[in-house]
């Protein structure tokens, strides 16, 4: 528990020491902000605000995450897994954000570069989760306390689920402190599920120590997105990216994954997908009633700004939407 508190107030004092000494070296970059045409009028303001913010909690959630860690446990290490997912998937945002900002191609990678880019961490993750002694096919089933083992077909689900929820993530991240703010909430759930896991006699030892270092580093990831907060707040001072977004989805899916519960995301990860969807829905209805829409503007917090809510009000909306099914996601187990 004394990692864990240290974790968190180590992330938090990290960030607002390095916030203020980075950002101006990201604006002598001319790391800008490029904000789409499309998107809501308002935002026009933004154009030129710092981005790539994201490398900077990315950098302290994994060097505070080693710093307290635990035993380690060689190739089985749930943090070393955690880094690797993580990073890969920050790497492929990263790209994605040099060339909109550096090359000021505004739609950065093409959308199948990206695409074979996640292929392959997805593949390699859901490999490695796959092939793990402590992980293997199967899947926690939520309230239930049943296993659902997928066999053959857990490595192209997992795949398909990872790259779904990394770019679910990504669609997140549309306003304010929004991704900051659902991922402190999300992680802390993450973690507080670990501890139990790790505490309930019912796992090995050397597998509650892994669970423990995997809340470790949910709490890294908390604690580097409150700090965060304060330079990515309503009005932002600087964006994350896909630099950070994409950090964030495979932390996430990570985490899931490693505790054999992808499908609790549904509730940790509840407001990401609803991003995704009314993306979907939004399509679909459009193409199919020849060119109306549902939502004024997708994913579905614009059409909330559309509606006359402000950024911190839709904000406030998703973290308390956010906690009360991370709740749910608790009590599940």
């Amino acid at each position: 528990m004394l990692k864990l508190m240290l974790s968190l107030i180590v992330s938090v004092v990290a960030m607002l020491l390095i916030g203020p000494r980075v950002l101006p070296v990201l604006r002598r970059l001319k790391f800008g902000q490029s904000v789409y045409e499309l998107g809501p009028k308002s935002h026009q303001v933004k154009q030129g605000t710092p981005t790539m913010g994201g490398l900077m909690f990315a950098a302290v959630t994994c060097v505070v995450a080693l710093v307290f860690h635990g035993a380690w446990y060689g190739f089985s290490d749930f943090t070393l897994a955690l880094l690797f997912v993580s990073l890969a998937s920050m790497l492929v945002g990263f790209v994605d954000d040099y060339i909109k900002v550096v090359k000021k191609r505004n739609l950065g990678l093409i959308w199948w570069q990206k695409i074979i880019g996640q292929v392959v961490v997805a593949v390699l993750f859901s490999l490695y989760c796959y092939l793990h002694p402590d992980v293997g096919s199967r899947v926690i089933i939520p309230f239930f306390h049943v296993e659902w083992d997928l066999g053959v077909f857990y490595v192209p689900l997992m795949s398909a689920t990872m790259i779904f929820m990394i770019n679910s993530a990504n669609l997140q991240d549309g306003l304010d402190g929004l991704l900051s703010t659902v991922t402190v909430v999300g992680s802390t759930s993450w973690a507080i599920i670990a501890l139990i896991v790790s505490g309930s006699g019912a796992i090995a030892a050397g597998l509650a120590g892994n669970y423990q270092n995997l809340a470790i580093f949910a709490m890294a990831l908390v604690g580097g997105c409150i700090g965060f907060l304060r330079f990515n707040r309503y009005p932002a001072m600087v964006f994350m990216g896909d630099t950070g977004s994409m950090f964030i989805g495979g932390a996430f899916v990570g985490m899931a994954m490693l505790m054999r519960m992808p499908i609790h995301m549904i509730f940790v990860c509840i407001t990401l997908l609803a991003s995704s969807f009314s993306v979907i829905i939004q399509r679909i209805y459009f193409k199919v009633t020849h060119g109306k829409r549902i939502f004024k503007m997708s994913p579905i917090h614009h059409h909330f700004e559309l509606c006359g809510m402000t950024e911190n009000q839709i904000v406030r909306m998703y973290g308390i939407v956010e906690a009360i099914f991370c709740v749910l996601a608790i009590l599940s187990i």
